[in-house]
Protein backbone atom coordinates (compact mmCIF):
# COMPACT_ATOMS: atom_id res chain seq x y z
CA UNK A 1 0.00 0.00 0.00
CA UNK A 2 1.47 2.89 -1.09
CA UNK A 3 2.06 5.93 1.90
CA UNK A 4 -1.04 8.35 2.61
CA UNK A 5 -0.21 11.90 0.73
CA UNK A 6 -1.59 13.26 3.87
CA UNK A 7 -1.19 11.36 7.07
CA UNK A 8 -3.03 11.56 10.23
CA UNK A 9 0.65 12.32 11.96
CA UNK A 10 4.32 12.53 11.84
CA UNK A 11 6.56 13.10 14.77
CA UNK A 12 8.83 15.89 14.00
CA UNK A 13 12.40 17.26 15.22
CA UNK A 14 12.27 21.53 15.92
CA UNK A 15 15.63 22.42 17.60
CA UNK A 16 18.23 20.43 19.19
CA UNK A 17 17.16 16.68 20.32
CA UNK A 18 19.89 14.72 18.73
CA UNK A 19 22.48 17.37 19.82
CA UNK A 20 20.81 16.84 23.83
CA UNK A 21 20.65 13.02 23.03
CA UNK A 22 24.30 12.91 21.78
CA UNK A 23 25.19 15.15 25.33
CA UNK A 24 22.92 12.94 27.41
CA UNK A 25 25.01 9.89 26.77
CA UNK A 26 28.80 11.51 25.78
CA UNK A 27 28.76 14.82 28.15
CA UNK A 28 26.55 13.61 30.76
CA UNK A 29 26.75 9.64 30.83
CA UNK A 30 23.39 9.47 32.27
CA UNK A 31 21.01 7.53 30.29
CA UNK A 32 18.79 6.40 33.33
CA UNK A 33 16.18 7.61 34.91
CA UNK A 34 16.12 11.63 36.82
CA UNK A 35 18.96 12.65 35.01
CA UNK A 36 20.40 16.27 34.17
CA UNK A 37 17.54 16.90 31.41
CA UNK A 38 14.98 15.52 33.15
CA UNK A 39 15.23 17.75 35.86
CA UNK A 40 15.62 20.54 33.19
CA UNK A 41 12.28 19.38 31.67
CA UNK A 42 10.50 19.73 35.30
CA UNK A 43 11.77 22.78 36.10
CA UNK A 44 10.48 23.93 33.06
CA UNK A 45 7.06 22.72 33.62
CA UNK A 46 7.00 24.27 37.20
CA UNK A 47 8.02 27.70 35.84
CA UNK A 48 5.91 27.81 32.65
CA UNK A 49 2.80 26.73 33.76
CA UNK A 50 3.05 27.49 37.76
CA UNK A 51 2.20 23.85 38.76
CA UNK A 52 3.58 23.20 42.28
CA UNK A 53 5.79 19.83 41.23
CA UNK A 54 6.19 17.80 38.26
CA UNK A 55 7.87 14.71 38.01
CA UNK A 56 8.46 13.34 34.75
CA UNK A 57 6.88 9.31 33.68
CA UNK A 58 7.61 7.23 31.41
CA UNK A 59 4.03 7.46 30.43
CA UNK A 60 0.80 9.65 30.98
CA UNK A 61 -0.30 6.28 32.00
CA UNK A 62 2.19 5.94 34.60
CA UNK A 63 1.05 9.42 36.01
CA UNK A 64 -2.54 7.96 36.20
CA UNK A 65 -1.20 5.22 38.31
CA UNK A 66 0.49 7.31 40.40
CA UNK A 67 -2.24 9.43 40.75
CA UNK A 68 -4.51 6.35 42.13
CA UNK A 69 -2.06 5.62 44.44
CA UNK A 70 -1.72 8.90 45.69
CA UNK A 71 -5.51 9.25 45.96
CA UNK A 72 -5.05 6.00 48.21
CA UNK A 73 -8.20 4.69 46.17
CA UNK A 74 -9.13 1.48 47.68
CA UNK A 75 -11.13 -1.60 46.47
CA UNK A 76 -14.66 0.09 46.07
CA UNK A 77 -14.09 3.41 46.28
CA UNK A 78 -15.80 5.13 42.64
CA UNK A 79 -14.53 7.50 40.70
CA UNK A 80 -16.64 9.92 38.40
CA UNK A 81 -15.17 10.31 35.01
CA UNK A 82 -16.13 10.58 31.30
CA UNK A 83 -17.09 7.34 29.10
CA UNK A 84 -15.18 9.19 26.14
CA UNK A 85 -11.26 9.02 26.82
CA UNK A 86 -8.46 6.82 26.14
CA UNK A 87 -8.56 3.55 28.47
CA UNK A 88 -5.83 4.39 31.18
CA UNK A 89 -7.74 7.19 32.42
CA UNK A 90 -9.82 4.58 34.22
CA UNK A 91 -7.73 1.40 33.97
CA UNK A 92 -5.29 3.02 36.53
CA UNK A 93 -7.96 3.09 39.40
CA UNK A 94 -9.06 -0.11 38.50
CA UNK A 95 -5.97 -1.51 39.10
CA UNK A 96 -6.37 -0.47 42.79
CA UNK A 97 -9.75 -1.86 43.08
CA UNK A 98 -11.85 1.34 41.97
CA UNK A 99 -14.82 1.32 40.56
CA UNK A 100 -15.15 4.14 37.42
CA UNK A 101 -18.60 5.79 37.45
CA UNK A 102 -18.91 7.13 33.53
CA UNK A 103 -20.84 10.12 33.07
CA UNK A 104 -22.21 11.51 29.84
CA UNK A 105 -20.56 14.70 28.18
CA UNK A 106 -21.84 18.23 26.92
CA UNK A 107 -22.29 17.94 23.26
CA UNK A 108 -20.29 21.20 22.21
CA UNK A 109 -17.19 20.97 24.43
CA UNK A 110 -17.26 16.79 24.42
CA UNK A 111 -16.27 17.24 28.04
CA UNK A 112 -17.55 16.00 30.98
CA UNK A 113 -20.88 17.36 31.63
CA UNK A 114 -20.36 19.42 34.70
CA UNK A 115 -24.52 19.70 35.80
CA UNK A 116 -24.43 15.11 35.74
CA UNK A 117 -21.80 14.96 37.89
CA UNK A 118 -23.38 15.60 41.21
CA UNK A 119 -26.36 12.89 40.56
CA UNK A 120 -23.63 9.84 39.99
CA UNK A 121 -22.44 10.95 43.51
CA UNK A 122 -22.52 8.33 45.94
CA UNK A 123 -21.18 7.66 49.34
CA UNK A 124 -18.09 5.69 47.97
CA UNK A 125 -17.12 8.11 45.69
CA UNK A 126 -13.81 9.72 46.08
CA UNK A 127 -12.47 11.55 42.92
CA UNK A 128 -13.21 13.33 39.68
CA UNK A 129 -11.68 12.84 36.80
CA UNK A 130 -12.44 15.65 34.33
CA UNK A 131 -10.44 14.57 30.69
CA UNK A 132 -9.79 17.80 28.57
CA UNK A 133 -10.80 16.02 25.27
CA UNK A 134 -8.51 17.84 22.34
CA UNK A 135 -7.07 20.20 24.77
CA UNK A 136 -10.34 21.87 25.20
CA UNK A 137 -10.80 22.83 28.93
CA UNK A 138 -13.55 21.60 31.23
CA UNK A 139 -15.99 23.67 33.22
CA UNK A 140 -12.91 23.96 36.21
CA UNK A 141 -15.15 26.49 38.25
CA UNK A 142 -18.05 24.09 38.70
CA UNK A 143 -16.00 20.52 38.72
CA UNK A 144 -13.71 22.22 42.09
CA UNK A 145 -16.93 23.88 43.52
CA UNK A 146 -18.50 20.14 43.73
CA UNK A 147 -15.20 18.85 44.86
CA UNK A 148 -14.71 21.23 47.82
CA UNK A 149 -18.45 20.65 49.04
CA UNK A 150 -18.01 17.09 48.60
CA UNK A 151 -14.76 16.75 49.63
CA UNK A 152 -13.21 14.92 46.49
CA UNK A 153 -9.99 14.92 44.68
CA UNK A 154 -9.56 16.30 41.27
CA UNK A 155 -7.49 14.33 39.43
CA UNK A 156 -7.24 16.04 35.99
CA UNK A 157 -6.43 14.22 33.06
CA UNK A 158 -4.71 16.44 31.11
CA UNK A 159 -3.73 13.80 28.23
CA UNK A 160 -4.25 16.33 25.41
CA UNK A 161 -4.01 19.62 27.21
CA UNK A 162 -0.79 20.62 27.72
CA UNK A 163 -0.59 24.99 27.29
CA UNK A 164 -4.76 24.73 27.20
CA UNK A 165 -5.63 27.57 29.42
CA UNK A 166 -8.86 27.25 31.42
CA UNK A 167 -9.90 31.61 32.27
CA UNK A 168 -6.20 32.53 33.56
CA UNK A 169 -4.67 29.02 34.32
CA UNK A 170 -2.92 26.29 32.40
CA UNK A 171 -4.85 23.28 32.43
CA UNK A 172 -3.06 20.79 35.06
CA UNK A 173 -2.37 23.27 37.76
CA UNK A 174 -6.11 23.60 38.78
CA UNK A 175 -6.59 19.95 40.40
CA UNK A 176 -4.61 18.45 43.28
CA UNK A 177 -2.73 15.94 40.92
CA UNK A 178 -3.04 16.40 36.87
CA UNK A 179 -1.38 14.18 34.37
CA UNK A 180 0.43 15.29 31.14
CA UNK A 181 1.30 13.16 27.75
CA UNK A 182 4.64 13.64 25.82
CA UNK A 183 3.23 10.60 23.21
CA UNK A 184 4.40 11.23 19.70
CA UNK A 185 0.92 12.50 18.64
CA UNK A 186 1.01 15.25 21.18
CA UNK A 187 1.73 18.45 20.69
CA UNK A 188 5.04 18.39 22.33
CA UNK A 189 6.72 15.00 22.48
CA UNK A 190 9.09 12.41 23.19
CA UNK A 191 8.20 9.61 21.36
CA UNK A 192 5.95 7.93 24.99
CA UNK A 193 6.58 10.13 28.48
CA UNK A 194 4.46 11.82 30.83
CA UNK A 195 4.59 13.88 33.64
CA UNK A 196 2.84 13.91 37.10
CA UNK A 197 1.87 17.54 38.51
CA UNK A 198 1.51 17.94 42.32
CA UNK A 199 -0.47 20.80 43.15
CA UNK A 200 -1.06 19.94 46.84
CA UNK A 201 2.34 19.95 47.65
CA UNK A 202 1.69 17.22 50.74
CA UNK A 203 1.35 14.69 48.48
CA UNK A 204 5.30 15.21 47.44
CA UNK A 205 6.89 13.44 49.61
CA UNK A 206 5.36 10.09 49.31
CA UNK A 207 5.21 10.87 44.94
CA UNK A 208 8.83 10.14 44.59
CA UNK A 209 8.83 7.14 46.72
CA UNK A 210 5.85 5.66 44.68
CA UNK A 211 8.02 7.21 41.70
CA UNK A 212 10.94 4.94 42.61
CA UNK A 213 9.32 1.79 42.94
CA UNK A 214 8.23 2.73 46.57
CA UNK A 215 11.54 3.72 48.00
CA UNK A 216 13.06 6.82 49.96
CA UNK A 217 15.60 6.91 47.37
CA UNK A 218 15.41 10.49 47.00
CA UNK A 219 15.87 11.54 50.70
CA UNK A 220 19.08 9.02 49.80
CA UNK A 221 20.32 11.29 47.40
CA UNK A 222 19.86 14.99 49.05
CA UNK A 223 21.47 13.43 52.16
CA UNK A 224 18.27 12.88 54.17
CA UNK A 225 18.72 9.20 55.30
CA UNK A 226 21.95 7.49 55.14
CA UNK A 227 20.60 4.45 53.18
CA UNK A 228 17.69 4.23 51.15
CA UNK A 229 14.79 0.95 51.55
CA UNK A 230 11.32 0.40 50.70
CA UNK A 231 8.79 2.01 52.71
CA UNK A 232 5.71 2.20 50.11
CA UNK A 233 3.99 0.44 46.91
CA UNK A 234 4.93 2.07 43.98
CA UNK A 235 6.80 0.78 40.82
CA UNK A 236 9.70 2.23 37.87
CA UNK A 237 7.58 5.05 36.73
CA UNK A 238 10.79 7.12 35.68
CA UNK A 239 11.59 7.94 31.79
CA UNK A 240 15.48 7.49 30.57
CA UNK A 241 17.24 10.88 30.58
CA UNK A 242 17.71 10.26 26.90
CA UNK A 243 13.47 10.92 26.01
CA UNK A 244 13.89 13.73 28.50
CA UNK A 245 16.79 15.24 26.49
CA UNK A 246 14.43 14.76 23.46
CA UNK A 247 11.64 16.26 25.26
CA UNK A 248 13.50 19.26 26.55
CA UNK A 249 14.85 20.41 22.90
CA UNK A 250 10.74 20.26 22.46
CA UNK A 251 10.20 22.72 25.43
CA UNK A 252 12.25 24.92 24.37
CA UNK A 253 10.28 25.58 21.17
CA UNK A 254 7.15 24.86 22.65
CA UNK A 255 5.40 28.21 21.77
CA UNK A 256 6.33 27.50 17.89
CA UNK A 257 4.92 24.17 17.93
CA UNK A 258 1.36 25.55 20.03
CA UNK A 259 1.43 28.83 17.57
CA UNK A 260 1.96 26.15 14.34
CA UNK A 261 -0.84 23.69 15.60
CA UNK A 262 -3.37 26.85 16.42
CA UNK A 263 -2.42 27.93 12.73
CA UNK A 264 -3.50 24.68 10.94
CA UNK A 265 -6.45 24.31 13.55
CA UNK A 266 -7.73 27.85 12.69
CA UNK A 267 -7.30 26.90 9.04
CA UNK A 268 -9.37 24.40 9.34
CA UNK A 269 -12.07 26.14 11.05
CA UNK A 270 -12.33 28.64 8.43
CA UNK A 271 -12.64 26.03 5.72
CA UNK A 272 -15.17 23.95 7.14
CA UNK A 273 -17.05 26.65 8.19
CA UNK A 274 -19.39 26.49 5.58
CA UNK A 275 -20.47 22.90 5.89
CA UNK A 276 -21.01 23.43 9.42
CA UNK A 277 -23.67 26.65 8.40
CA UNK A 278 -25.07 24.06 5.81
CA UNK A 279 -25.39 21.74 8.96
CA UNK A 280 -23.80 19.00 7.07
CA UNK A 281 -21.05 18.91 10.40
CA UNK A 282 -20.31 19.96 13.85
CA UNK A 283 -16.91 21.85 14.49
CA UNK A 284 -15.41 22.05 17.91
CA UNK A 285 -16.41 24.44 20.69
CA UNK A 286 -14.25 26.09 22.99
CA UNK A 287 -15.41 27.79 26.19
CA UNK A 288 -15.38 31.85 26.83
CA UNK A 289 -12.07 32.90 28.58
CA UNK A 290 -10.24 29.83 27.21
CA UNK A 291 -7.49 28.82 25.21
CA UNK A 292 -6.92 25.29 23.82
CA UNK A 293 -3.19 24.61 22.09
CA UNK A 294 -4.79 22.74 18.66
CA UNK A 295 -3.99 19.56 19.68
CA UNK A 296 -6.58 18.10 17.40
CA UNK A 297 -9.43 18.78 15.49
CA UNK A 298 -12.29 16.84 14.76
CA UNK A 299 -15.53 16.73 13.03
CA UNK A 300 -18.53 15.23 14.08
CA UNK A 301 -20.91 13.90 10.76
CA UNK A 302 -24.69 13.76 11.64
CA UNK A 303 -24.46 9.26 11.21
CA UNK A 304 -22.09 6.80 11.36
CA UNK A 305 -22.65 5.49 8.17
CA UNK A 306 -21.93 8.85 6.57
CA UNK A 307 -18.73 8.78 8.54
CA UNK A 308 -17.85 5.56 7.49
CA UNK A 309 -18.08 6.86 3.93
CA UNK A 310 -15.80 9.91 4.57
CA UNK A 311 -13.04 7.97 6.10
CA UNK A 312 -13.53 5.54 2.67
CA UNK A 313 -13.73 8.90 0.43
CA UNK A 314 -10.59 10.53 1.82
CA UNK A 315 -8.66 7.20 1.96
CA UNK A 316 -8.90 7.27 -1.50
CA UNK A 317 -7.91 11.16 -1.95
CA UNK A 318 -4.68 9.88 0.01
CA UNK A 319 -5.64 11.58 3.10
CA UNK A 320 -5.77 9.31 6.75
CA UNK A 321 -8.35 10.36 8.65
CA UNK A 322 -9.52 8.06 11.47
CA UNK A 323 -12.06 7.88 14.28
CA UNK A 324 -11.06 8.09 18.44
CA UNK A 325 -12.63 5.83 21.18
CA UNK A 326 -15.02 3.12 21.83
CA UNK A 327 -16.86 4.52 24.78
CA UNK A 328 -15.73 2.97 27.75
CA UNK A 329 -19.20 1.78 29.39
CA UNK A 330 -19.62 -0.38 26.37
CA UNK A 331 -16.25 -2.15 26.21
CA UNK A 332 -15.98 -5.55 28.28
CA UNK A 333 -13.75 -4.51 30.56
CA UNK A 334 -15.79 -1.33 31.53
CA UNK A 335 -19.15 -3.33 31.71
CA UNK A 336 -16.87 -5.57 33.82
CA UNK A 337 -15.31 -3.02 36.30
CA UNK A 338 -17.55 0.53 36.09
CA UNK A 339 -20.80 1.32 36.25
CA UNK A 340 -22.82 3.98 34.10
CA UNK A 341 -23.84 7.20 36.14
CA UNK A 342 -26.55 7.71 34.11
CA UNK A 343 -27.91 8.24 30.54
CA UNK A 344 -24.23 8.25 27.98
CA UNK A 345 -26.88 9.18 25.16
CA UNK A 346 -24.38 12.18 24.01
CA UNK A 347 -21.21 10.00 24.47
CA UNK A 348 -22.62 7.26 22.22
CA UNK A 349 -23.59 9.57 18.97
CA UNK A 350 -20.32 11.50 19.28
CA UNK A 351 -18.34 7.98 19.26
CA UNK A 352 -20.48 6.79 16.28
CA UNK A 353 -20.03 10.48 14.40
CA UNK A 354 -16.57 11.68 15.31
CA UNK A 355 -13.68 11.95 12.86
CA UNK A 356 -10.21 13.27 13.45
CA UNK A 357 -8.46 15.51 10.75
CA UNK A 358 -4.97 15.03 10.03
CA UNK A 359 -3.02 17.84 12.33
CA UNK A 360 0.66 17.55 12.47
CA UNK A 361 3.46 19.91 13.20
CA UNK A 362 5.25 20.22 9.66
CA UNK A 363 1.81 20.15 8.01
CA UNK A 364 1.45 23.11 5.52
CA UNK A 365 -1.48 25.36 4.48
CA UNK A 366 -2.09 23.92 0.93
CA UNK A 367 -1.99 20.29 2.85
CA UNK A 368 -4.86 22.03 4.79
CA UNK A 369 -6.71 23.20 1.95
CA UNK A 370 -6.20 19.87 -0.01
CA UNK A 371 -7.90 17.91 2.71
CA UNK A 372 -10.91 20.44 2.98
CA UNK A 373 -11.25 20.51 -0.76
CA UNK A 374 -12.21 16.79 -0.48
CA UNK A 375 -14.20 16.91 2.41
CA UNK A 376 -16.66 20.04 0.89
CA UNK A 377 -16.37 17.48 -2.28
CA UNK A 378 -17.46 14.55 -0.54
CA UNK A 379 -20.56 16.59 0.80
CA UNK A 380 -20.97 18.62 -2.60
CA UNK A 381 -21.36 14.88 -4.12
Amino acid sequence: MEPFKIPFNKPFIVGKELFYIAQAVIENRHTAGDGPFTKKCQVWLEERLGCRKTLLTHSCTAALEMAAILANIKPGDEIIMPSFTFVSTANAFVLRGGVPVFVDIRPDTLNINELLIEEALTPKTRAIVPVHYAGVPCHMDAIMQIARQKQLLVIEDAAQALLSRYKERYLGTIGQLSCVSFHETKNIISGEGGALFINDLSMVERAEMIREKGTNRNKFFRGQVDKYTWVDIGSSYLPSDILAAFLYAQMENADQIIAQKNLIYDLYMEGLRPLAEKGYIQLPFILNDCRCNGHLFYIITRSLEERTELIRFLREQGILAVFHYIPLHNSPAGQLYGRAGGSLEVTQRVSDCLLRLPLYYEMTQKDVQYVVSKISRFYEE
